[in-house]
């Protein structure tokens, strides 16, 4: 076949099937000095989805295919460019590749002999070293345009078998090479449905129909299917998070059987706190989908009294503004240094996969959270969310107050030491205005002087100084939280919580199994009844359900608003203190501490009322701009400075809408200033080069010269070598 050397002259092919393989294009051998000789081919950018979708749904490797390392470029950073430069940038592999786990393990610490827990069923959830993958680049000449490089087009390990799919021998069982390979979306589809309680008849229904879609239903398919069910059933059942007596040792060892999952650990020491990062691969791939160039927030002190290390959630947002745990740290330490390591190796491992990943905005809920970590690793403006606070003060007003009216009314005088901050009064006269007229709410009054007045100062600084996050988030973060906690807490075995490798088990078992499958179902409609409830598993979203002629205010003094019930018609929920965050409902969530949905209605509609106080979260962003705006002492250097910025936001937004508006963008970036950069050198093994490097080269010219030609001499004689085999 002959080799082509550009791909100017090969036609855009576009196959009229909603979805299509590599076997419907026409390949071309394309040789450059980048990827030597592969198959390419070009297809419409906006069919690539469609690509992937037929890869994936090979009946003979049925699979799924991840993002395995992505590069990208901006529009007008290139001067010159040859004709395959890339946009975009995406390597897609296998999912039972790169890596191969097949071969057992070895022999645990604490036993004489080898226990194979690691798969005893089959291997569905294990990487088989297939070596299929291909790259997509979005073309930087014709944006419209992606250039498709198929480097390995077979499903074989590196000793060139078929390592999974009905062809694998080794697959599952006796006659497994009649049966479909059940791919790693049923295997955790499968394990969720146990891991939840699901009824055993109900879950080998529903593998059933799953392994059915890759092969025609019989009877050896059901029998084999029933047998894999019933094992996996028993190997989840028969699990514990006992690997060893002693805590710090089982986490040792689930650390060792886990690696992949573990993106940071460190035991404890003498000098050193114990830290345990966690995050699955499902999670790492949620956290680069959900969370580039979006929030990224934290629940930052999970079980701080009850568990033996607490635990830090960093949280997702996905397409449904549901909060979505993608890593988990189990530790105690929140200083600066400790807290850098783990944040570090989280975004090291992030930006391994996708290089250009970057997020908007880290949503805290502590003060006392060191920020810098924040600001130096991720390089993102911080947001304050008051859900923790808001929840804290109202359950303890409700436990410590008996009558609903006192109840309601301190509940709104806190409100008030806290839009007091914008409103240019005093906290401290408001807080103290407060122990004044409850002086006899003696339970209540202690607890706040006791738990909040030595560092009350410090929340109000931070509340000011941070812009604060809207109440979709809290409601969001909360909702997570609470899920978490009937999780933990919700067990037999109280006495586990000061176990750590029960609150691993607990977290990669059960609760990443209910994400996964609610995600799942929201995304694939497999579940309708799963899918209905993951959609209202919010307070926010519950609100929007009701109908706005179900709300009425109080015309007079605006001091409250009726919900009427859409279960119970006749029934009708007051909200006291409308369009306040600190508002009081009598609805049982919210006598619970929780941000129910009935407020939310409320305070949206108030937003819509200048009688009503604007949000806290709106005062917030106001102030911002203010400070923007606000003009600072005349010949001056903030002057200076402030012109700066205010020049630097204009012309971004200038031309972000020129982009937008313009319906040729080499117009735009022709007006763009040239940005000079320096020649990067050639790297070794993928390294770069560093000083070192420059001191040698002046003290041995000569012999580096000569390995340079040597090396220069061997790529060119692989070359030739390759493109005479392929000739």
């Amino acid at each position: 076949m002959e080799i082509k050397y550009s791909i100017d002259d090969l036609p855009v092919q576009d196959p009229p099937t909603e979805e299509f393989t590599a076997s419907d294009l026409t390949w071309t051998k394309y040789g450059s000095s980048e990827h030597h000789v592969d198959d390419v081919a070009l297809v419409p950018y906006d069919r690539v989805d469609a690509f992937i979708g037929g890869e994936c749904s090979n009946p003979e490797h049925p699979t799924r295919f991840h993002i395995e390392r992505g590069r990208k470029r901006e529009r007008g950073s290139l001067k010159e460019c040859k004709s395959d430069e890339y946009l975009l940038y995406r390597l897609y592999w296998c999912s039972f590749g790169p890596e191969n786990y097949g071969e057992g393990g070895s022999i645990l610490p604490s036993r004489r002999y080898r226990l194979n827990t690691r798969n005893r069923a089959a291997r569905p959830q294990s990487m088989r070293g297939c070596t299929c993958h291909f790259a997509i680049k979005r073309l930087y000449a014709r944006p419209s345009i992606a250039l498709i490089i198929y480097h390995e087009r077979r499903h074989v390990n590196k000793s060139g078998f078929i390592c999974h799919g009905p062809l694998d021998r080794d697959a599952i069982g006796p006659g497994a090479k009649k049966v479909p390979y059940i791919c790693s979306e049923i295997q955790q589809q499968t394990m969720s449905l146990i891991y939840l309680g699901i009824p055993e008849e109900n879950v080998l229904q529903t593998h059933i129909e799953g392994v059915q879609r890759y092969c025609d239903p019989n009877t050896s398919v059901n029998s084999l299917a029933s047998q894999y069910v019933q094992k996996l059933g028993m190997i989840i059942k028969r699990s514990t998070h006992e690997l060893d007596l002693d805590d710090q040792a089982s986490i040792r060892m689930w650390v060792e059987k886990n690696k992949k999952s573990v993106f940071f650990y460190q035991d404890s020491s003498e000098t050193d706190p114990f830290i345990l990062g966690i995050q699955t691969e499902w999670q790492l791939q949620q956290m680069i989908r959900f969370c580039h160039q979006s929030i990224l927030a934290c629940d930052s002190s999970f079980g701080i009294s009850k568990l033996k290390y607490p635990l830090y959630t960093l949280l997702a947002f996905d397409s449904r503004h549901h909060a979505l745990p993608v890593a988990w740290v189990i530790t105690r330490t929140i200083t600066k240094q400790d807290v850098s390591k783990w944040m570090k190796a989280l975004v090291d491992r992030i930006r391994a996969v996708d290089s250009v990943w970057n997020i908007y905005g880290f949503i805290i809920d502590d003060p006392a959270l060191e920020i810098d970590p924040i600001r130096q690793i991720f390089c993102c403006p911080i947001l304050f969310s008051l859900w923790r606070i808001r929840r804290s003060w109202l359950k303890n007003v409700i436990k410590k107050c008996g009558h609903i009216e006192v109840q309601r009314e301190i509940y709104k005088r806190l409100g008030k030491i806290m839009y007091s901050i914008w409103t240019k009064e005093d906290p401290m006269d408001a807080m103290e205005e407060l122990f004044q007229d409850f002086i006899d709410q003696t339970a209540f009054i202690q607890y706040f002087k006791a738990f909040w007045v030595p560092k009350i100062e410090m929340w109000l600084g931070t509340i000011k100084s941070l812009p604060l996050a809207s109440q979709e988030s809290c409601g969001a973060i909360e909702g997570y939280h609470v899920k978490l906690k009937l999780k933990v807490y919700d067990d037999s075995h109280l006495g586990a919580l000061q176990r750590v490798d029960w609150l691993v088990h607990k977290l990669t078992t059960e609760l990443h199994s209910g994400y996964w499958l609610d995600l799942y179902a929201d995304e694939s409609g497999s579940f309708p009844s799963v899918k209905e409830e993951y959609i209202l598993s919010t307070s926010w979203h519950r609100a929007l359900q009701i109908p706005d002629d179900a709300v009425t205010f109080d015309d007079k003094e605006h001091l409250f608003a009726k919900v009427l019930s859409q279960k119970d018609g006749g029934q009708e929920r007051m909200v006291w203190n409308p369009g306040s965050e600190f508002a009081l409902c009598d609805c049982s969530w919210s006598m619970q501490g929780n941000l129910c949905k009935h407020i939310i209605k409320v305070n949206l509609l108030c937003q819509h009322k200048k009688e009503f106080l604007p949000s806290l979260s709106y005062l917030s962003f106001q102030e911002v701009l203010l400070d923007l705006w606000r003009k600072p002492m005349d010949d001056s250097l903030s002057l200076d400075l402030s012109m700066a910025w205010v020049a630097q936001m204009q012309d971004n937004i200038q031309r972000l809408v020129e982009l937008i508006t313009s319906g040729d963008i080499a117009k735009v970036t022709n007006k763009l200033p040239l940005k000079w950069i320096g020649r990067r050198e050639r790297t070794s093994v993928g390294k770069p080069t560093g000083g070192s490097t420059l001191s040698l080269r002046r003290t041995n010219k000569g012999g580096v010269q000569k390995k340079a030609a040597a090396r220069r001499k061997s790529r060119k004689r692989k070359r030739l070598s390759r493109i005479k085999s392929y000739s």
